[in-house]
């Protein structure tokens, strides 16, 4: 059995926008994935490690452990033998709090696969595949979301260009889920279950691929 690890946010731990509820696991993206591997013969398992606010490389002034670098070599050391390891962030680096542009999380997600790649595993063990995927653009926040994310999608712009550029030039596979899914009208910021179903039956051809 091969296993699979999304190192996520809140987008990829399925918050219900606009609560604070939790979509299941056969209904978030990572579950959807895991479900379609299996119906097509591949023996898998996806290891979700998702945690609402986590930023490619910066804390959070407000909550502590947020900061997508710290620990990231031990959860690869936690979890292996690990086929892949998919990088799905960026959105919390435009909270309003920060002043960071696309390129700025691009580099944030270049160190997540530098320290990927230098995990201290068991000798025997493979140095998983990395696959980055660019979160949708943020939309226009509300509710709570509104003050947190009131510059995201300005300072967001040109996201998923210099992560494909990244991943091009660290040589990791790369995919836009900005082109197949969009942030949810109810909170401009999170992902809709439908979104999910989207975003994880899409993933399955890439994901085959490595």
């Amino acid at each position: 059995m091969k296993q699979i690890l999304v190192y996520g946010d809140s987008l990829s731990w399925g918050i219900v926008p606009g609560t604070r509820r939790r979509l299941t696991f056969s209904q978030r993206w990572p579950g959807i994935l895991e479900a379609e591997l299996l119906r097509t013969g591949r023996a898998v398992r996806v290891i979700e490690d998702c945690l609402n606010g986590r930023r490619t490389v910066w804390d959070d002034p407000f909550k502590p452990g947020r900061n997508g670098l710290n620990g990231i070599e031990q959860r690869i050391e936690i979890n292996s033998p690990l086929a892949l390891v998919i990088l799905m962030l960026g959105t919390n680096d435009f909270q309003s709090v920060h002043q960071h542009n696309a390129s700025h999380s691009a580099q944030g997600i270049a160190s997540l696969v530098r320290a990927i790649r230098r995990a201290p595993i068991e000798p025997d063990m493979p140095v998983p595949e990395i696959l980055i995927v660019a979160p949708p653009q943020t939309a226009t926040p509300t509710g709570t979301m509104a003050e947190k994310f009131s510059t995201a999608r300005e300072n967001s712009a040109g996201l998923s260009a210099a992560f494909s550029s990244i991943a091009a030039e660290l040589k990791c596979q790369f995919f836009d889920a900005a082109r197949i899914i969009a942030a949810s009208a109810v909170d401009g910021v999170h992902l809709d279950a439908d979104q999910h179903e989207i975003l994880g039956r899409h993933v399955v051809d890439p994901v085959k691929k490595l």
